[in-house]
């Protein structure tokens, strides 16, 4: 089977997509199927397995011009063509079996970050509320590319439930669990050892990954963080909301206990997961965290908001602390709780709990059975 991997980003750029295609691809090769990947991007586009292009990022309508050219040759030479991201600009090869995956509500996104709704606008309300033309256009465009696909994979029941609400036919949308492989190195470590690798003290220690744009609730995990007067809060991540979040802690007289950490690279971000007490995602909206996974995975309970597919990963009182989302007041009040008693470690003995459903081996088999069974149908 020939499979064109049409996506927005890839490898070595950071994000869930871009990890998710970097591990998986070989794993499908292995199965004697063959890979061509079309990306955006300046990075190199040797020393992988398969061949790689990447479209440079220049003006918006010329970079779009080049994907679709070059997507319109990949097509012709494809069975399949697996997208890896809503609003890739695809043209040609109608007969040519697509497969969607969709991690999040890209119209909720795009019109967050151009300012045509508020940064607080919840996504769910989203689903059903009445917008301006340029908003309804956006959610028109995913609707009909959601319709167009043969199938369309997502990483949980939440988003499964919102993709059929754009009009995707029940029966053509799976859900696949995301999954990582273990990080046998730093699970090696004990917390103290992933410390003092860190060259952290032992003070009660949040930590938070996430891009710093508004909906992922780290103005509220700062506002919150008074309930524990002893306990830092590390940031890993960078984005456009760093400028006002760093003023935000220096208002609230917390500059010295919130360290923003900037971009952190994957190997060195798994010692800050096993050198935490808790990884805090009080996010409005999640589809699978990767960051949630990847904290459990490293024993550190999650304290995430009841939002989107976190429920589906943190089950409350077991593996971590769900909060209702948006409310300082109830993260404060779980804050004091997670640090309080014998609390920590009794959800760090169960951060195991039911991560076999997130195992790698089941999403490669089950993303491969995917493309292989839209080509047979």
């Amino acid at each position: 089977m020939r499979i064109f991997v049409a996506s927005g980003i890839f490898h070595p750029e950071p994000g869930g997509p871009a990890t998710y295609l970097y591990r998986l691809l070989p794993e499908v090769q292995a199965r004697r199927h063959t890979v061509r990947v079309l990306t955006f991007g300046n990075g190199p586009a040797t020393g992988y397995p398969y061949p790689l292009r990447r479209i440079p990022r220049r003006a918006l309508p010329l970079r779009w011009a080049d994907y679709a050219r070059a997507a319109w040759r990949e097509v012709r030479r494809a069975d399949v063509v697996f997208v890896n991201n809503l609003g890739l600009p695809l043209i040609g090869g109608g007969s040519i079996p697509r497969v969607l995956k969709v991690v999040g509500d890209l119209a909720w996104e795009r019109a967050v970050n151009k300012g045509w709704i508020a940064p607080t606008e919840d996504v769910d309300a989203f689903q059903q509320g009445r917008y301006p033309w340029r908003v309804r256009l956006l959610q028109a465009q995913r609707a009909r590319e959601v319709r167009r696909a043969d199938r369309v994979i997502v990483p949980s029941r939440y988003l499964r439930d919102m993709v059929i609400g754009w009009g995707a036919p029940p029966e053509r949308v799976h859900v696949i669990y995301n999954a990582l492989p273990p990080d046998t190195e730093s699970a090696s470590l004990s917390q103290a050892e992933a410390r003092a690798a860190l060259g952290l003290g032992a003070e009660p220690l949040l930590l938070t990954v996430a891009r710093l744009v508004p909906w992922k609730g780290i103005d509220h995990l700062i506002r919150a963080l008074p309930a524990v007067p002893e306990a830092r809060l590390l940031v890993a991540g960078d984005g456009p909301d760093e400028g006002r979040l760093r003023a935000l802690a220096g208002s609230e007289g917390l500059a010295v206990r919130v360290t923003f950490l900037g971009r952190v690279p994957r190997e060195r971000l798994a010692l800050y997961f096993r050198a935490a007490d808790y990884t805090v995602l009080y996010s409005g909206y999640e589809g699978l965290s990767h960051v949630a996974l990847e904290s459990l995975g490293a024993g550190t309970p999650v304290i995430a908001s009841d939002k989107g597919g976190n429920p589906e990963l943190v089950t409350h009182g077991v593996n971590g602390l769900l909060v209702p989302y948006p409310d300082t007041r109830a993260l404060a009040e779980t804050l004091r709780v997670a640090f309080s008693g014998e609390t920590r470690a009794r959800l760090a003995a169960h951060t195991g709990d039911g991560l076999e459903r997130f195992a790698w081996e089941a999403l490669v088999a089950q993303t491969v059975a995917v493309l292989e069974g839209v080509c047979t149908s």
